[in-house]
């Protein structure tokens, strides 16, 4: 072996003279390694483009003194390099860092002939991607350490740029000795030499512990500490979701906010917490956490989920081709919860809600809001919160929660203390961590008004603004509200107004862009089928021949996972507009809403507890473009519009009219109720009897007053116990005042 001064001054490579085998391009000593390395930056291209090194260039051009490499490229270039990366990445990564800085060396200061002194290059940081498979945060264990690992998450907080020092610059106390040693990165601690090295060489003796660090001479980089948490769908039932440390250093610093979806890749790696009592002094007990090599951020937060962000020629053609089927959004709407008998309408509005409207950022910057929320009001056992359920599987991103269990803190975000550092960070809520997809809120009328409040702002601006403990900020939450709730008395009172029936204020219920009222109806044909469905559920019975929608809808059913990503293939590549046809309707269509809005206010000489504003025709248009979307339309056509309005009467406006009993409004049948009250106690003495149907036929035949109102008369009658009905409701009594 010859040595030869290298191409960088001070450093001696080796080079071969007797031929070795070259094909085999086994790497054994670090040094071939970083030659390996180095060779591989410089040669490695596709076609006619030497990747590396022209990316290398680039960067360094722009002051940016770091290189992003793809693990498959080294494993095209050498399959031993590639393993060696995956088993053993913290002794490959600071060769590779040094082949990257001889190569930046190489292409800033050309050998010159002139003999000129050369500039010194700055460390180049090499950060990492891979395609390897990804690893949940509880299959990670002990034989994983050391090795290079791929994790999905959510991040849950994010802590300010500290300073890490990699060369510390130490003197001795006594004989003032100055020495540099380099410091391995990570959370890992280090502990200062005992003894003095100059002296054991001279003989004069330094006391012990002599070194004091001169902080002015060490080098230092920027470093981040990243709290990881796993995604909620990967979380098993009745379990906490799992946290991860990440130590991200340099160029990784500052690319995450809470709430972002990222995969991470890096070393899996352990450090001595002194945190906690049991197990402090251990030294055998080391807490793991990840060394960050390279981070793959989801700009819409789909990943995480496993829901690549990239489609692939072959899924865009299936979508496209999907988007032609004819009576594809009865199909959608047929997928949507198919084990829940009926409720069509109220599962397309679902439908819309998947898909969302357009975004539109105004030119004076102004946002308005693309996303749908759906409020659903009804009598228990009407499948509410199955609905929910069901849309927290389908949505790519998805958050549920309870109403009782949900606090303001929790659905926006809270501030917490940094255990190490004693700063406050925050910590994103239920709203944050469900960015660009659907918070399912069950319960929602058992909410305590003050946490209600709190999601206001998220619902109509889509943020949260924050001041706490001196931390003022507003964070995203471009969220659909899906909340599910029960009227005042538990069922719905017909009687009752729909303000005295909805316990909620104007204000909130104006942000809901449809509100359906779910009524337990009795009737004997629709509870036969229901029973017959539930049956077949229960006895895992395809749907019976007889039943024929139900078999249609059986089969003509889209796959969960499909759904899944069509709804988020057409939420990122599909933004349609309105034509100029379909905005006159609309325009036209709004003022007719707000004249029946004027006349039943006026009938029922009170305000309508369920307003119809500007609000609700912004719903309409969202709707109707979520509609569009669903075929991916680029423009809102006539068809889209009729179909919109039409969920929204059903929805809104039913619940404002919800109050109209036969045809007459609660003002007159209330009238109407007080005068037979007057007449029937005129017409029935204490103490004696007559049959109900004698007073039908005089009240109702003779005197004009409706059946509707005589049964509400004697309803109210027999509850204040001035009236008692006997012989199965045929004969009534006067009892009482």
């Amino acid at each position: 072996m010859s040595m030869a001064a290298g191409f960088d001054t001070g450093r001696v490579y080796s080079a071969q003279v007797l031929a070795g085998n070259e094909d085999s391009r086994a790497p054994e000593a670090p040094v071939q390694i970083e030659q390996s390395l180095f060779e591989f930056i410089q040669r490695f291209r596709m076609g006619n483009d030497y990747i590396y090194r022209d990316r290398l260039r680039a960067n360094l051009l722009a002051k940016q003194f770091v290189i992003d490499v793809q693990l498959e490229h080294v494993q095209l270039w050498s399959n031993a390099l590639a393993q060696a990366f995956r088993e053993t990445p913290g002794e490959m990564l600071p060769l590779f860092e040094a082949a990257a800085r001889r190569s930046a060396n190489a292409i800033l200061y050309p050998i010159s002939t002139k003999g000129e002194v050369r500039g010194v290059t700055p460390d180049v940081q090499v950060t990492l991607r891979s395609g390897a498979n990804l690893i949940g945060m509880r299959d990670l264990h002990s034989d994983s350490i050391a090795h290079l690992v791929r994790l999905p998450g959510i991040v849950v907080g994010a802590s300010t740029f500290s300073s890490r020092a990699t060369h510390l610059s130490l003197m001795c106390r006594d004989c003032k000795t100055v020495k540099t040693m380099p410091i391995v990165g990570g959370f890992g601690g280090f502990t200062l030499p005992r003894y003095c090295e100059a002296n054991r060489i001279s003989g004069d003796k330094c006391s012990t512990d002599p070194y004091v660090i001169l902080h002015d001479k060490c080098k230092f980089v920027d470093t981040q500490t990243i709290k990881l948490q796993e995604a909620p769908d990967m979380v098993p039932v009745g379990e906490l979701p799992r946290h991860m440390l990440l130590s991200a250093d340099r160029a990784l610093c500052g690319r995450v906010v809470p709430g972002a979806r990222i995969i991470a890749t890096g070393v899996y790696s352990t450090f001595n917490s002194n945190k906690g009592a049991r197990g402090a002094g251990a030294v055998s007990l080391r807490t793991p956490y990840l060394r960050v090599l390279g981070l793959e951020i989801d700009a819409e937060g789909a990943a995480g989920r496993g829901v690549a962000r990239m489609f692939s020629a072959a899924e865009e053609d299936e979508f496209n081709r999907m988007s032609r089927t004819p009576d594809l959004y009865e199909k959608i709407s047929a997928s949507i919860a198919p084990s829940i008998f009926g409720n069509k309408d109220i599962k397309k509005s679902v439908a819309c809600l998947l898909f969302g409207g357009s975004k539109k950022v105004l030119p004076d910057g102004m946002r308005l809001r693309g996303d749908i929320n759906v409020l659903l009001l009804g009598d228990p056992g009407t499948a509410k919160s199955q609905l929910l359920k069901f849309v927290e599987k389908v949505a790519p991103i998805a958050v549920y929660t309870s109403g009782k269990g949900s606090s303001a803190a929790g659905l926006t975000a809270s501030v917490q203390r940094d255990v190490n550092s004693r700063e406050f960070y925050l910590e994103g809520g239920a709203m944050v961590l469900a960015d660009g997809g659907v918070v399912c809120i069950d319960e929602f009328d058992k909410m305590r008004d003050e946490d209600r409040v709190a999601i206001h702002e998220a619902m109509e601006q889509q943020t949260i603004s924050i001041a706490k403990a001196g931390i003022t900020t507003i964070l995203n939450s471009r969220t659909s509200v899906l909340a599910a709730a029960n009227p005042v008395f538990g069922r719905y009172d017909d009687m009752k107004s729909p303000g005295e029936n909805i316990d909620f204020q104007t204000t909130i219920l104006s942000r809901f862009d449809m509100i359906y009222i779910v009524k337990d109806e009795h009737d004997e044909a629709r509870d036969r089928t229901i029973a017959r469905h539930v049956m077949n559920i229960h006895m895992n019975k395809p749907t019976n021949q007889g039943d024929a929608d139900a078999n249609a809808a059986a089969q003509g059913e889209i796959d969960i996972e499909d759904l899944k990503r069509y709804v988020s293939y057409a939420k990122t590549r599909c933004a349609p507009r309105l034509s100029p046809e379909a905005s006159e309707k609309l325009s036209s269509h709004y003022v007719s809403l707000r004249k029946q809005v004027a006349q039943v206010e006026r009938d029922n000489n009170e305000r309508s507890s369920i307003p119809i504003t500007v609000r609700q025709l912004e719903a309409i248009i969202r709707t109707s473009e979520s509609l569009a979307k669903m075929t991916l339309n680029t423009t809102v056509k006539e068809e889209h519009v009729d179909e919109a309005i039409r969920l929204f009467k059903l929805s809104t406006m039913n619940a404002v009219q919800a109050g109209n009993v036969d045809g007459m409004t609660r003002g007159e049948l209330q009238e109407e109720v007080n005068k037979l009250d007057r007449d029937i106690r005129r017409r029935l003495p204490i103490g004696w009897s007559t049959s109900a149907a004698k007073l039908r036929g005089e009240f109702v035949e003779s005197q004009g007053y409706t059946q509707h109102a005589l049964d509400r008369a004697l309803w109210i009658l027999e509850k204040r116990d001035v009236i008692r009905f006997s012989n199965q409701r045929k004969t009534v009594t006067r009892t009482g005042v």
